[in-house]
């Protein structure tokens, strides 16, 4: 792998503008390869327009020049020079408020522009890399100053409530930790509904009560938080040691294409810069291995070494494996399934209306399940394409998040179950031969939703256990908003589901097919005639909106963005419309059709013009691509408008509920909800991509690289 991709490779997503850019650098030494050939041709008659680069066969003198180049970094203590190879000027680099500048020595005539402007641009580079690590070895100084605090009052708190004997054994031991204890109060206890209730009407701070709740709490954060500093630390020692290799590489390139001899000056004043002689990172980094062991590991360093350097994430074999095989039996099924329904001709059976109205309903679920999981799939492909950094932006623990190969791992498990129990089922003719094994097939359905609720509640390390918590643990709080402080896991989450409606109106059908149903013979008058059922399906479909009003309101309490007071009334908005077309859908007439149609529309412009400005951050007129963002992500512009007209095209899939279109298509009424739902579906997977690639960018912007873990301690006063 080439350098320039390897150093793209290796860089902190959201610190990527503050590394040297190696890539422009690189145009800028081409420029001055094009501008030596065209000086070279003009002044040698004959010369060969386009001579070859620099090669292996060059001469002695520049073999070594390249070496001395090269050895730069490690060999910068040598004061022998050759006067007449000086292209720099190292006596003359001045240092003004670490604003580092290259005194070039030979004439424009011999260089021209293009190297004049080179070394400006590499001096800005470099400055702009010296602020940038001084900037943050200060903040890691004193976020560890603050972390010092917050370990004394976790000693205190500890000798306190584990061994009180202790401090009346040594009076002068007891005063130390009840002084230290008297100037904090312990931050609120792991979050819950209730304690969110108590929170709201009272202080958001409690008092000791010296509890080992307490004390395990306050450990557990402050274990995190060790954690999430070490892993700062690491990245900003990569980032130092990554910088200091681009900066040799490319002088290596310079003194490669001009055969000079600038590489050993420039790499010097760079061994005696800030960037090189700083030692803060690493002292820091030894202080917080030997805290962490002793406090957090009993003095074991290989088990705190463990935690604090977690090995990277490996692709493994039988990933890819297994995905192969399922995605050949999906597509052997299918082949299966559609030879079936045309050998038999089932579309014309007697039985087709009935499958379609019971049947078919029960396994579209599944589809739609694996539908939103291969959209995520692509999704997490082209974030990592691009470098969206999504397991940070979800909070995932590090080298847990699942990749793609992950997700179409298990979408296509799911779909080979799916499709398997569909063919064994397919039978929409009643014979005398199928009679025997009715009752079973008709249950198929329901033993396959057993079993994907019993693997996603499976208490045992299997099936990927730490992302289905992770997921469980964020339905929850989608159910208990605003009960619970809204992350962004938790709305992108409840995003998601406001595009499976039917997916949960489907669940519905389930309980009541096989609870009141007779599901032996297909039979579900009893369920879709019940006024009840049509209301509760109301109601179903209102909650995932429900929710996220909720959770507008919870960050607008909180004072986090005034803006959710207006989304807040665009999920409303929804609400009212979805509420005005079910009314229509039951009891037709022209006055509720004007309503459905009225307000469905005005949700349609506020949903539409909330995702392109608000979320994808697009549409802005005076930004430097006319229309979109100042940063974009993707290579061509064009995606950015198509995506925004695919957005407002799916997003009238409503207009077939007013005009009834289903009346007059060939499909049946269940096969057009269930292919306007796939829309749905598809619309969010395209809006999933650049409303992350928009979060992204906003990190990238502000250098957000790392999570805040909330500390357990606050002192009220701050000299103490």
């Amino acid at each position: 792998m080439k350098f320039g991709k390897e150093f793209a490779s290796q860089m902190v997503p959201e610190w990527q503008a503050a590394y040297m850019n190696y890539n422009h650098l690189k145009i800028l030494i081409k420029e001055i390869l094009i501008f030596r050939r065209l000086q070279q041709n003009e002044s040698t008659p004959g010369y060969q327009a386009n001579p070859p680069l620099p090669s292996k066969g060059s001469s002695r003198k520049r073999k070594v020049s390249l070496h001395k180049a090269f050895g730069g970094l490690t060999n910068g203590n040598s004061n022998n020079k050759d006067n007449e190879d000086e292209v720099i000027l190292v006596s003359a680099m001045h240092q003004s408020e670490e604003n580092y500048r290259t005194v070039f020595l030979r004439s424009s005539q011999d260089a021209g522009e293009s190297e004049l402007g080179f070394f400006r641009k590499l001096d800005d580079e470099f400055n702009k890399v010296i602020d940038f690590y001084k900037g943050k070895v200060g903040e890691m100084v004193i976020e560890a100053e603050e972390l010092s605090k917050q370990m004394n009052a976790l000693i205190a708190l500890r000798i306190k409530v584990e061994d009180p004997l202790f401090c009346s054994s040594s009076p002068e031991q007891e005063m130390v930790s009840l002084d230290v204890l008297n100037h904090v109060k312990i931050n609120v206890m792991p979050e819950t509904p209730r304690s969110s209730l108590k929170n709201a009407f009272g202080s958001s701070k409690l008092s000791f009560s010296f509890s080992k709740k307490e004390l395990k709490n306050a450990e557990e954060k402050l274990n995190q938080a060790f954690i999430e500093f070490h892993q700062k630390l690491r990245q900003l020692k990569s980032y130092s040691f990554l910088n200091q290799l681009a900066f040799s590489k490319i002088m290596k390139k310079y003194d490669k294409i001009t055969s000079r001899n600038a590489s050993k000056d420039y790499l010097g004043m760079v061994e005696k810069s800030y960037l090189r002689q700083s030692d803060e990172v690493s002292k820091l980094m030894e202080s917080v291995e030997s805290v962490y062991t002793e406090h957090f590991c009993n003095g074991n360093r290989s088990l705190g070494m463990k935690t604090l350097r977690p090995k990277a994430k490996t692709e493994k074999h039988r990933v890819t494996f297994f995905t192969g095989c399922f995605l050949g039996y999906s597509v052997a099924f299918i082949i299966a399934i559609i030879l079936m329904i045309h050998a038999r001709d089932l579309l014309n059976s007697e039985g087709r209306d009935q499958y379609m109205t019971n049947v078919f309903p029960l396994y579209s679920i599944f589809g739609f399940l694996v539908l939103h999981m291969l959209m995520y799939a692509g999704n997490i492909c082209f974030w990592k394409r691009y470098r969206v950094n999504y397991a940070f932006i979800f909070g995932f623990k590090p080298n847990t998040e699942l990749g793609y190969r992950e997700i179409i791992l298990l979408s296509s498990g799911l779909s080979v179950l799916t499709l398997a129990a569909i063919l064994s089922n397919l039978e929409m003719d009643i014979d005398e031969s199928a009679r025997s094994s009715r009752t079973l097939t008709e249950l198929l359905p329901l033993g396959l939703v057993v079993i994907v609720l019993s693997i996603a509640f499976c208490p045992f390390n299997i099936v990927y256990r730490t992302n289905r918590f992770f997921f469980i643990a964020s339905i929850w709080r989608c159910i208990c908003a605003p009960l619970y402080k809204v992350t962004l896991p938790d709305f992108f989450l409840a995003d998601q589901l406001t595009s499976q409606v039917q997916l949960f109106r489907n669940l519905q059908f389930y309980i009541c097919y096989y609870g009141w149903g007779d599901y032996k013979s297909r039979e579900s008058s009893r369920c879709r005639g019940s006024s009840v059922y049509n209301n509760i399906s109301l109601v179903i479909a209102i909650i995932p909106y429900w929710i996220r009003c909720l959770q507008c309101l919870r960050r607008l309490f909180e004072g986090e963005d005034t803006s959710q007071a207006v989304n807040a009334l665009k999920y409303f908005s929804t609400i009212v419309a979805v509420i005005s077309r079910t009314f229509y859908v039951q009891k037709k007439g022209l006055a509720l059709k004007i309503l459905a149609t009225s307000t469905s529309g005005v949700a349609t412009v506020f949903g539409t013009y909330w995702d392109l400005v608000c979320d994808w951050g697009l549409l802005r007129r005076n930004s430097e691509n006319p229309w979109l963002r100042d940063k974009l992500l993707l290579p061509h512009r064009s995606i950015y408008f198509l995506a925004m007209v695919v957005n407002v095209i799916l997003r009238l899939a409503w207009v077939q509920t007013v005009l009834d279109f289903h009346e007059a298509s060939f499909l049946h009424r269940t096969a057009l909800v269930a292919f306007l739902t796939s829309l749905e579906i598809i619309r969010r997977g395209i809006w999933n991509f650049f409303r992350l690639e928009n979060e992204h960018l906003n990190n990238v912007g502000k250098y957000r690289a790392f999570k805040s873990v909330p500390l357990p301690f606050s002192y009220e006063n701050k000299k103490d």
